[in-house]
């Protein structure tokens, strides 16, 4: 064996080796930085944490889940998704923690509906993958449910899109089309105002047609 294929071999075994390690560390780190304690370790998140403990998600049929299985995407198959919500969501959250004042809840709330979209976002755009990790196929009872349901398979809807405010404290509902649409966070109608809105379509139509009607008696008048 000469000297340039010894060098060859260790020159491939050493880039084995750190390859290797390179990968140790990328997996490693992606599962320290998705740990509860990582998470809480910002002041700011131990609101959260106390309210997902108090939530119907928290302790269902033996479960106790985390941050990281509702905000991380889990599985080698998400691992891409992972390390980028790491990286561009872990960033700015923590200059956020760093600029912002969230010493006491009422603070902290001050910014909960803008950090509760921002989370939205992200399911929105993973078409809910967190949740469907635990709910793969659901089931609900009655017309009404089973109509937003297939909603996901023809207006391209998700579990987020619905379903929201179950763990942490309650917001105002955001409209995900929309804000994604207009590049910025826009407000679900409350359903009174919805219902107001229908009546006044409603009324307006009923206008429309009674202008539409005296036009015509009108002219029926003119003729005779």
């Amino acid at each position: 064996m000469t000297a340039l294929q010894k060098g060859s071999i260790g020159s491939l075994l050493i880039g084995g080796l750190l390859g290797i390690v390179l990968v140790a560390v990328v997996f490693g780190g992606e599962a320290a930085l998705s740990t509860e304690g990582f998470c809480t370790s910002c002041h700011s998140m131990s609101y959260p944490q106390e309210e997902l403990k108090q939530s119907s998600h928290y302790g269902a049929l033996g479960v106790n889940p985390g941050c990281k299985d509702c905000h991380i995407p889990q599985g080698i198959e998400n691992f891409h998704l992972a390390v980028a919500t790491h990286i561009v969501d872990g960033a700015r959250e923590l200059y956020l923690e760093l600029v912002n004042d969230y010493s006491t809840l009422e603070k902290f709330n001050e910014r909960r509906l803008i950090m509760a979209h921002d989370a939205r976002m992200n399911l929105k755009k993973w078409d809910s993958i967190t949740c469907r990790t635990c709910h793969k196929d659901p089931q609900p009872p009655g017309e009404s449910a089973q109509s937003e349901h297939k909603k996901m398979e023809t207006e391209g809807a998700t579990c987020i899109d619905c379903h929201q405010n179950l763990v942490h404290a309650e917001v105002p509902m955001t409209d995900l089309n929309a804000s994604r649409a207009a590049g910025k966070m826009v407000l679900k109608p409350e359903e009174g105002e919805e219902e107001a809105e229908d009546e006044d379509d409603e009324e307006e139509g009923n206008s429309e047609e009674a202008k539409e009607n005296a036009s015509e008696e009108d002219s029926d008048e003119e003729d005779d």
